[in-house]
């Protein structure tokens, strides 16, 4: 483990969906990039939650102290839904969490530009693709009583913080989450999401319809590396997903191992442009991390609606 030597606050900045009916200010979820004086192991690239915990709270008062009363501001919201969030997580819980993003945002549509990350999934809960995640729902709400007593929060942007949260509690990469996102008021259209039976090319084309890449659809299924989908240790994010996809288990007669992951899983090595990201990732944790990283920032804000200033 290294000690920070300095930091600095960055925000990922997307253009919002104009929204003449709404106003209110842009939030936003701070990016900490910091040096280091010792360098850090390719084992262990990122540092420990709690250790990440520490350090940002002691940037915030450091950052508050020199910027703008706007951005302070910002920043104090900020706070108040990380720690809401993590007042209610666990490693027990973060895969339910991490769950019901993809279930959430995984109802955007390219072509009618419906669906995404817009808090409708509470309205959604009846469905057969979506049983058990009334749970993870339930463990948010709680933590939404917290926040909303400070500051209101939409469900959209809980849920969407809260995942990167339990990817972060669970040993993966540092996530910026943009804050902002209205919530819908009814149902997202149904048959939306990708079925587990899917092959891989019927998958890509799904995906697609999304506006995701094949790279992207690859560095998401990763999530699956948390979880009872058998990819290594349930509480640990890391690349052992496409280490034991190489490997094939499911192929061995009989036995636990027969039982590991989804039809759609082992769709994946099965087809030569996910099996190049797949030997990618497997070989590369750091590469898999920033593009975890970047293809959830692209899931959490594609279908958004935005508050506006």
């Amino acid at each position: 483990m290294w000690a920070p030597t300095c930091c600095t606050v960055t925000w990922s900045v997307a253009s919002p969906s104009p929204r003449s009916d709404v106003s209110s200010k842009r939030r936003f979820l701070p990016h900490a990039a910091c040096s280091s004086g010792r360098s850090r192991s390719n084992d262990d690239p990122y540092l420990p939650y709690e250790r990440r915990s520490l350090v940002l709270s002691t940037m915030l008062s450091l950052v508050l102290a020199h910027v703008p009363i706007a951005n302070a501001l910002e920043l104090k919201e900020v706070s108040v839904i990380q720690n809401g969030v993590r007042s209610v997580l666990s490693k027990a819980k973060a895969a339910g969490i991490l769950r019901l993003v993809f279930h959430d945002a995984g109802t955007f549509d390219l072509d009618s530009k419906s669906g995404g990350m817009n808090g409708s999934i509470i309205y959604e809960l009846d469905r057969p693709e979506n049983a058990g995640l009334s749970k993870s729902v339930k463990v948010l709400e709680k933590a939404k009583r917290e926040i909303d007593s400070i500051q209101e929060v939409s469900w959209a942007d809980l849920i969407a913080v809260a995942g990167a949260e339990a990817v972060s509690l669970c040993g993966g990469p540092t996530i910026p989450v943009r804050l902002g996102r209205l919530d819908s008021s009814t149902p997202d259209a149904e048959g939306k999401l990708p079925e587990e039976t899917l092959d891989a090319i019927a998958l890509k084309r799904c995906f697609q319809n999304k506006g995701l890449s094949t790279q992207e659809m690859v560095a998401l299924s990763g999530a699956h590396s948390i979880g009872n989908k058998g990819f290594g240790n349930p509480f640990q994010f890391d690349n052992s997903y496409y280490s034991i996809l190489l490997e094939k288990p499911w192929t061995s007669s009989g036995g636990m191992s027969s039982m590991i992951g989804l039809p759609s899983d082992r769709a994946l090595v099965e087809d030569d442009e996910c099996l190049r990201w797949i030997k990618t990732y497997a070989g590369d944790q750091i590469k898999f991390f920033e593009d975890f990283k970047n293809a959830y920032i692209k899931l959490v804000n594609t279908g958004a609606s935005w508050e506006v200033s």
